[in-house]
């Protein structure tokens, strides 16, 4: 697969992220799966890895301000 962003090849990795669920709310997924950039370090997220990470912020604890969680595929 090729970057959209620069056209360079993209390699499977892991890496933490941040999702903001509201203005309060912060969920860390660590040891996400995505697709990342060998050149410019841009990612992507697979379909079935997005998915998942649906059900776990669907799951967050609503009531933390921040929570962090780790992806277990």
């Amino acid at each position: 697969m090729k970057c959209t962003v620069c056209g360079a090849g993209m390699s499977p990795t892991t890496t933490d992220l941040p999702f903001k669920l509201s203005e309060e709310r912060i969920v860390i997924l660590k040891q996400l799966p995505v697709l990342q950039c060998t050149s410019c370090r841009e990612y992507l997220i697979e379909d079935a890895v997005m998915a998942r990470i649906e059900a776990l912020l669907g799951r967050a604890d609503s009531s933390a301000e921040l929570e962090v969680l780790r992806y277990a595929a």
